[in-house]
């Protein structure tokens, strides 16, 4: 019986970002290589910074196309000075646009320490930083990045700029449902929702439509309400009173969800994922059952390394076990991935073992990789 074709997109971007990807490449295609049933096919495109500079667009038609028909996709980074805020073609706006094209209306990112030997590294005391443990689900394509908005003008008549946060009962809904996309224990995980209620009338909606729906449809969850200046502070001073699933919009979101990662003391250790709520274009391939993903690391470019060969790719190599683990034929292969992982860990945990700068060591980018995909090699 011939292999049945897994195909994913690959979108390195800019900065460290090939660098990183190119290890969890390197994973997956062990992966494949031991399936018996399923091989895995990808498909490399440009995208961000290094799409405006050889096509002059960051997300081009071909490769929009190609995600549109990918099962899953994996991306490193993009973005970087070299394209500032003030110019008209940015970076970021080909990540937008794929979230809206794609119907990609969550983003589910961890903070937690895989090892309390990585507590010398948050900038949190280790009696704050100790016991961790919060997934932060952020709503993707509604709110004041998406919509109404006008730019300050160059007349004097036009001399104010403004964005619009408008949030319907649907998409609240929406969000607050994918809660089940996160596995929980028993008792399952409470959920914290964040808002400004107070102050802003989607968020009285956000408020509103979370609470009816988690009692109607999710009475089992333990819900409470927290103002977005109050849970930033708790963040800092008192994180484990968030432990947890955090659920807020795509503002409060992208600002909370970036304060939470560096608790575990280097954004190069975290994984992150965003989800479809269903496929939403036929592939001509096969039929598929489960929404398209963007699998990603939670660090930007970081170009003041890039090319340097020592950034780290635990972060994208454990994006690439939260693909696999989505598909119920790969969930082997993806605790595999996640054992190698910390396998390699523990090695790092040594006094010479395996650690990339920004955990103190002096290993290499592909050291790291190296290491995970030998232990991966002997495991499947």
């Amino acid at each position: 019986m011939s292999k049945r074709t897994f195909k994913i997109v690959i979108l390195p971007g800019d900065g460290i970002g090939p660098e990183v990807v190119a290890e969890a490449t390197r994973v997956l295609e062990v992966v494949s290589a031991s399936s018996s049933d399923v091989e895995i096919k990808l498909e490399t495109h440009d995208f961000g910074g290094c799409s405006i500079d050889k096509h002059g667009e960051p997300l081009t038609a071909a490769t929009l196309e190609a995600c549109k028909l990918a099962d899953a996709i994996l991306l490193g980074a993009i973005g970087g000075p070299k394209w500032g805020v003030n110019s008209k073609v940015r970076p970021e706006q080909a990540l937008l646009a794929l979230r809206k094209a794609l119907g990609l209306y969550a983003n589910i990112r961890p903070a937690n320490f895989a090892s309390d030997s990585l507590l010398a590294y948050s900038p949190l005391k280790p009696s704050v930083a100790r016991g961790v443990d919060i997934i932060v689900i952020r709503e993707l394509i509604g709110g004041a990045y998406f919509g109404e908005r006008k730019e300050l003008g160059a007349r004097a008549q036009e001399d104010a700029a403004w964005d619009t946060m408008i949030y319907s009962v649907p998409e609240v809904q929406r969000i607050t449902r994918s809660r089940r996309q996160v596995a929980s224990p028993d008792p399952p995980l409470p959920v914290h929702s964040i808002d400004k209620a107070n102050v802003l009338a989607s968020s009285r909606l956000w408020r509103k439509v979370a609470t009816e729906t988690i009692q109607n449809e999710f009475p089992q969850l333990k819900l409470d309400h927290h103002l977005v200046d109050s849970a930033s502070m708790l963040i800092v001073a008192n994180p484990k009173k968030l432990n947890g699933v955090i659920l807020t919009e795509n503002l409060f979101g992208d600002i909370l969800s970036d304060e939470s990662s560096v608790i575990p003391g280097s954004l190069g250790l975290l994984p992150s994922a965003s989800l479809a709520a269903r496929p939403l274009w036929p592939n001509t391939a096969h039929r598929r059952s489960s929404p398209r993903r963007v699998y990603e690391p939670i660090h930007g470019s970081a170009p003041d390394i890039a090319g340097q060969g020592i950034a780290n790719p635990i972060g994208t190599i454990l994006s690439a076990a939260m693909l696999c683990g989505t598909r119920s034929v790969w969930r082997s292969p993806a605790k595999a991935i996640e054992a190698a992982v910390e396998g390699a860990r523990r090695q790092g945990d040594r006094r010479e073992g395996l650690r990339t700068a920004d955990l103190g060591g002096s290993s290499k980018t592909k050291d790291i990789g190296h290491k995970v995909v030998e232990i991966l090699k002997a495991t499947l």
